[in-house]
Formats: C-alpha cells, sequence, structure tokens
C-alpha cells in the first residue's frame, strides 16, 4: 500500500470504535516481534492521567533528545498529520514507514477472527518502529484510561501520573475514583511512579495501587523552579515540567541542569496555549478542567483582557462545563461547527452558552472561516478553543500546519 492507501485502510478500522483491552495488542506485538519490557538500552516511560499528558510527553522527550538519548515519542491524538504521533527525536516517522509498517500488519491481521483497533494498530506500529530504529527511550501516552489501554502492553522504566479529572466518563466511570483507578492501571509491581498532585479521592486510589503493587510511589507537588525558562505558556506548565524531569530521573537519566534548562526553554506543543500571532491564541481544552486552566492562563498572559472566543465542542464532552470555565475570559462567543461526526451543533452550543448567562454575546457561525473574520470584526485578541478537532483546523486555516486528507485530529 503506498502511504495514503494505509490510511484510507486504517482510517476504516474506526467504524469498530473504541474496544478496551490487551489481548489484541499483545498478540500483534508478539507477531511482530515487539519487545515490551523495559531492560538493558530500552527504556519505557509511560504516561497516564486526564490533563497534561502531552505536555509532560513533550518536555520529557525534549530533554531526552537534548541529553543526546534516541528518543521515541508515541502521542495522540493527530492535529493535521497522522505521522505527529510517531517521532523519532524532532522527526517524523516518515510515511513510507508507515506505509510498509500498516502493510505489514494488515497482511498479519487478515486471517483473525476479530480485527485490531485503530488505536491498537497504531500503538503495534509506533513499537515496531521505535525497536527497528533502535529507540533507547520511549515516550508513550496513553490514549484513553490506562489499564485497558493498547499503550499499557509496555512494561515500562518508570509510570507517570498527570492531574486526573472527569472525562471519557462514559468509558472509564463517572467518578474521579473510578477514572483513578484506571489511570492507575498502568502500575506495575515494582515499576516506580510519580504523579502530579490528585484530589484526594484520585490520590487515595493511586497511593492503593502502587501499595498493592509493591511500586515507589513519589506525588512532584512543587513546580519547576523560575531559574528553568519554559517556552510553553501557563504556571501550569511548571508542575508538568517537574513532573517530567522526575519521570527523567525516576528512569535512570541523569542529564545537566544546562540541558534540562535548554530543552525546556525550546519545546514546542502545538495548540497548548499557542500564539499564532500576537492577536490569536489556539488551545485544544476540551474538558472543564483543562477549559479552567486555559482561563487561568489567558489571565495571567493579558490580565483582564476579554476574548471574542471561537467555541466548538464534541457533543461527547462536557459542554456546560467547558462554557461555564471560559465564560470568564469571554467578550463574546462565536459558536463554530467542528469537523467531526461527534460533533454539538453550534445552535446547541449557542442554547448551553444563553442558558448559563443571558448577557454573553453569542452567535452562530456557518463555519471556521466565517468564525475568524467575525472574530476579527472589532479588534479584540481572538480565542479558539474547545476542541483538538477545532484546533487542528485552525491551524491549516492560518498556514500554520499542512493538512492531509484525514487533517482533523483523530
Amino acid at each position: 500500500m503506498t502511504y495514503r492507501e494505509a490510511l484510507d485502510w486504517l482510517y476504516g478500522l474506526q467504524v469498530h470504535g473504541i474496544v478496551l483491552g490487551l489481548e489484541k495488542i499483545r498478540r500483534l506485538c508478539d507477531a511482530l516481534g515487539v519487545n515490551t519490557v523495559s531492560g538493558g538500552k530500552r527504556r519505557f516511560i509511560h504516561v497516564a492521567g486526564t490533563n497534561g499528558k502531552g505536555s509532560v510527553c513533550a518536555m520529557a522527550a525534549a530533554i531526552c533528545v537534548a541529553a543526546r538519548h534516541r528518543t521515541g515519542l508515541y502521542v495522540s491524538p493527530h492535529l493535521v498529520s497522522f505521522r505527529e504521533r510517531i517521532r523519532l527525536g524532532p522527526n517524523l516517522i516518515p510515511e513510507e514507514h508507515v506505509a510498509e509498517g500498516l502493510t505489514k500488519i494488515r497482511t498479519i491481521i487478515s486471517e483473525w477472527e476479530h480485527t485490531p483497533t485503530f488505536f491498537e494498530i497504531t500503538t503495534a506500529l509506533a513499537l515496531a518502529w521505535f525497536q527497528q530504529q533502535n529507540a533507547e527511550i520511549v515516550i508513550l501516552e496513553t490514549g484513553l484510561g490506562g489499564r485497558l489501554d493498547a499503550t499499557n502492553v509496555v512494561t515500562p522504566t518508570v509510570a507517570v501520573i498527570t492531574p486526573i479529572g472527569l472525562d471519557h466518563t462514559q468509558h472509564l466511570g463517572g467518578t474521579l475514583a473510578e477514572i483513578a483507578g484506571e489511570k492507575a492501571g498502568i502500575i506495575k509491581p515494582g515499576t516506580p511512579v510519580v504523579s502530579a498532585t490528585q484530589a484526594p479521592d484520585a490520590e487515595a486510589v493511586i497511593r492503593a495501587v502502587a501499595q498493592a503493587a509493591g511500586a515507589r510511589l513519589k506525588f512532584i507537588t512543587e513546580p519547576i523552579g523560575r531559574d528553568c525558562p519554559l517556552s510553553l505558556a501557563g504556571s501550569h506548565q511548571r508542575h508538568n515540567a517537574a513532573l517530567a524531569f522526575a519521570a527523567i530521573i525516576e528512569a535512570g537519566l541523569r542529564p545537566e541542569p544546562r540541558v534540562v534548562r535548554e530543552a525546556l526553554s525550546k519545546v514546542e506543543w502545538p495548540t497548548r496555549f499557542q500564539r499564532a500571532d500576537d492577536r490569536i491564541v489556539i488551545d485544544g481544552a476540551h474538558n472543564p478542567p483543562a477549559a479552567a486552566q486555559l482561563a487561568a492562563t489567558w489571565s495571567e498572559e493579558f490580565g483582564d483582557e476579554k476574548a471574542a472566543l471561537i467555541l466548538g465542542i464534541l457533543a461527547d464532552k462536557d459542554a456546560p462545563g467547558v462554557v461555564a470555565a471560559l465564560l470568564p475570559i469571554a467578550a463574546r462567543i462565536i459558536c463554530a461547527p467542528v469537523r467531526s461526526p461527534r460533533a454539538l451543533a453550534p445552535a446547541q452550543l449557542a442554547e448551553i452558552i444563553r442558558t448559563q448567562s443571558r448577557a454573553m454575546p453569542v452567535s452562530i457561525a456557518e463555519n471556521l472561516e466565517a468564525a475568524l473574520a467575525d472574530a476579527r470584526t472589532d479588534g479584540a485578541r481572538t480565542l479558539i478553543a474547545g476542541s483538538l478537532f477545532l484546533a487542528g483546523e485552525t491551524l491549516v486555516r492560518l498556514g500554520l500546519a499542512e493538512g492531509e486528507h484525514e487533517w482533523s485530529a483523530q
């Protein structure tokens, strides 16, 4: 298959939806000859949590690369190119390697009674490629949960848990304790764990799981020092940086302080309070905790200035919670369509906003281009938020990224 044909086949598997479990990913890794156990020169750093996973992974990878370690990074979703998910050092996986890997996997599973999911196949592709490329350190971000997530096929050198909040409740449970139980499922016997500060219910679960596994547990409560410059905006990123650094240390690496500072000052992680220019900010916040953090960062950066907020949200997200978190920083809200079959209709989103604030000016845009044009009319600074799909489309519309035939966040 060509790269485009391979992706068409892979995207076609999304009709199977989300199927949690480790049986098929284990079988697939065995068939590909992938070693999923840390040992020797191979170290896996496995990251779970609700918010901040991507930033922590990006920071940890940046430090490892700066320290001259051959570093693989696996994240999801992608924004505009499938290749964003799988990286070696600063480089995305080449198109031809995606095509070769997916062609091999397609042949392997052709006789299987139950086809693996999109995420299972993508995870196997990544692990096989990292092994082929002799990656010394592989940083893996969970896709959904942890316990039954395909990435949990690995036995890591260190497990990392970022702040836990209510998200994906239809799959992970409706309470913080239930969700924490799923996230803590990445903890393996005797494997060290580092965690961000958690709400009491989540912390209690993480402590219990770590104790049962005989895993040494550290909560990272202090942000990284102000003497370390960060390229990512927001005070919360200092906590993410501290967690990333702690994970590196627990993995047995000892980068020089100069290397750490330089790496963290240059980290690039799109749609995390990304300034497209002086007047436009793009953020992928799509759940209430992330939206609250976005509002806090906006206030840190711009004080009392209000935003012309372009908002688009998926129907399976907590739209009222996201709206409530962002209302304090909005001068007006433009409801934009999200290019996803799971999108909440802009008219429905507008009603949610009006229910919470009759005073907030609300309009509905036919598409993102119209929303951007509307936002520019009164000179207010523009904020695009609510969905990674919308954030990815914005990058393409503004010429900040080149999209593929399936460029929306997957």
